[in-house]
């Protein structure tokens, strides 16, 4: 799996569910706009016609990222 973040590679895929090659992005809790990020997916999700638990679940974890003790501007490594 391939992150956009060359440090973020060593986020590896034990199971082998995701290709080499596919793309997957990480958005950490101590992202500023991570939360935000996150709960804008769960409505996009939801206005696909997604699954309601996929949806809250991603709206709870919005939740938790935006109670993390720690925030930062977005960077690079």
């Amino acid at each position: 799996m391939r992150h956009a973040r060359e440090d973020y590679e060593r986020f590896q895929d034990p199971s082998g569910k995701v290709p080499d090659e596919e793309p997957v992005f990480l958005i950490r809790g101590q992202d500023r706009v991570g939360a935000t990020a996150v709960r804008l997916y769960a409505t996009l999700a939801e206005e696909a016609g997604a699954d309601p638990d996929l949806v809250q679940r991603c709206r709870d974890h919005a939740d938790r990222m935006a109670e993390w003790p720690k925030h930062k501007t977005p960077d690079l490594a």
